[in-house]
């Protein structure tokens, strides 16, 4: 059995290996497609295709919709050509338990893989005639927040960037280039309306994707590659809208014994590849079974019944405290927590981690005991629920090959959101004492004493990427295991760093605590565990 068009004529036997088929004319969906496409998505990588296309699946299925979603990438063409292509734009979806079973279907809602690049004549005119076409609604994205970016950290602009602004749209070739070009020849054949949906796992995802685009716009206007009118049309929320979203589903990579079980059942070609861009990806994609998509429901040409395929549709400030909820509290802060500790304790798995009382109680302090009392309640969630599933079914689920080492990537960058802010919250609040803080207090700590690239058996161990990495190791300098500084305050030139915690911690009064933890953390070896114990009793 191979996955493509073939297998929606021979149903019995893709039941026989437990795989649910679509339940609509594929035929007709591409063709309504082609004629008056509603949806583009930029980003053709695993959350989209085990997640977002499935919302337009059910639609289909239910008969809200009667068009697919085209899926164009502008950054790793192999993926079209290499898994769109001979799978008919199909994605085999496995949805791993935490009981070791696993959901299977064929998601056939994509009607064609386009590779948006300005050079191949061919794909990205296909792409221009889906943006000159009135129906298109919506044009979302999962490119990562690096695909945003237009300036680099000193907020240079990047080469490629500058290259654009200079050559213009018809030479466009960074992504942000490329949806502006796209955009241009939109306001060309009509000026019809547009939502661009930013789904990528970031804070205020909608406002990085307009900067970047009417930055855009705006140089080209400037250098006279496109009207006034146009960047006037691209900044008006009620012609060109911007929604703001929060995504949440664990997506890790293809996992050898998903692939392993589906070509058991005699599901062929199932192997993942690795593009020429370092993409490791397959023609199936595992993923857990819990899903939340919160979007601004501001769509000025309309927008598929995401409301009827579970998607919440609210206004902006409930996405923005629905993202703050998980960010701050409920998910991101357990995962950096079990991220640093993991790798020094020795864990490759986030799964495994959870069954060592320790960590668990960790997890646990930091989300129930500590972030409750300060949660941002966004109404259409319950954050005690949100969190209750987070601790009890999505990070114990041993079949989600997710890892700390993955995890700890970029810590520099996260730690003022995931601690910062409920430390700043605790500063404001006159009932509450921050120096009641215990658990959030050792997530520093312990990223700290991770920093040193040492394991708690006293071996070398390898640090994830962090753009912070070289800066934070200088600063730590000198300091080494069995070797307990007795200085005080070695460590405040990290820790009234505002900008790396949010918050300065010295004149926060968390310092000292910090500082101690750290230094029994120095100990000898089996002195993180020896300290992780110490606290979580207390």
């Amino acid at each position: 059995m191979k996955l493509n068009r073939s297998c929606l004529t021979d149903r019995q036997a893709w039941n026989t290996a437990f795989v649910r088929l679509p339940e609509f004319d594929w035929e007709k969906m591409t063709e309504a497609t082609e004629q008056s496409p509603v949806w583009v998505h930029f980003g053709a990588g695993n959350i989209f295709r085990g997640f977002i296309a499935v919302l337009q699946q059910r639609l289909l299925e239910e008969g809200l919709e009667k068009s697919g979603i085209i899926a164009a990438d502008t950054f790793d063409f192999d993926i079209i050509d290499k898994i769109y292509t001979p799978h008919d734009s199909m994605t085999m979806m496995v949805g791993l338990k935490p009981d070791g079973t696993m959901d299977r279907e064929v998601i056939a809602s994509v009607a064609k893989g386009v590779k948006a690049d300005v050079n191949d004549e061919k794909e990205f005119g296909s792409l221009v005639r889906v943006f000159e076409n009135p129906s298109l609604q919506m044009a979302s994205f999962t490119i990562t927040e690096k695909g945003y970016a237009l300036t680099n950290f000193k907020g240079e602009l990047f080469p490629v960037v500058e290259k654009d602004m200079q050559e213009g749209p018809e030479k466009a070739s960074h992504a942000m280039s490329i949806v502006a070009a796209l955009l241009l020849k939109r306001y060309e054949a009509g000026r019809f309306p547009l939502a661009l949906v930013s789904m990528d796992n970031c804070s205020h995802n909608g406002e990085k994707l307009k900067s970047s685009v009417v930055a855009i716009a705006k140089a080209w206007v400037e250098k006279g590659f496109a009207p006034e009118g146009f960047l006037t049309w691209v900044e008006d929320e009620d012609h060109v809208s911007f929604p703001w979203s929060m995504i949440d589903k664990i997506t890790p990579r293809p996992a050898e014994e998903v692939q392993k079980a589906l070509e058991e059942d005699g599901i062929e070609e199932m192997a993942p590849i690795i593009t020429s861009r370092n993409t490791y990806i397959a023609p199936f994609v595992n993923a857990e079974i819990p899903q939340y998509l919160v979007v601004e429901d501001r769509f000025p040409n309309g927008r598929p019944a995401l409301d009827k395929a579970g998607v919440y549709l609210t206004d902006r400030d409930t996405v923005n405290q629905t993202e703050r909820m998980k960010v701050t509290t409920c998910l991101n802060p357990l995962h950096t927590a079990l991220a640093v500790y993991g790798c020094v304790l020795g864990y490759n798995s986030i799964a495994a981690e959870m069954k060592d009382e320790d960590l668990k109680a960790l997890v646990e302090r930091i989300g129930y005991q500590e972030g409750m009392p300060v949660v941002t309640d966004p109404g259409i969630l319950s954050p005690e629920a949100f969190v209750k599933e987070v601790i009890d079914y999505r990070l114990p689920n041993p079949f989600i090959p997710d890892t700390p080492q993955r995890i700890a990537t970029d810590t520099s960058q996260k730690v003022a959101i995931r601690f910062g802010e409920t430390i700043k919250a605790y500063l404001a609040d006159v009932s509450l004492d921050v120096n009641s803080l215990t658990a959030i207090p050792l997530a520093i700590a312990g990223w700290l004493r991770y920093l040193l690239g040492v394991n708690d058996e006293g071996t070398e161990m390898e640090i994830s990427s962090d753009p912070m990495l070289e800066a934070l190791k200088e600063q730590l300098k000198g300091i080494s295991l069995g070797e307990v500084p007795q200085e005080k305050g070695f460590l405040n030139e990290i820790l009234s760093n505002s900008v790396l915690f949010g918050t300065d911690l010295v004149e926060a009064g968390l310092s000292e605590k910090i500082e101690a933890m750290f230094c029994e953390m120095l100990e000898g070896p089996g002195a993180v565990r020896k300290t992780l114990k110490k606290y979580m009793a207390m």
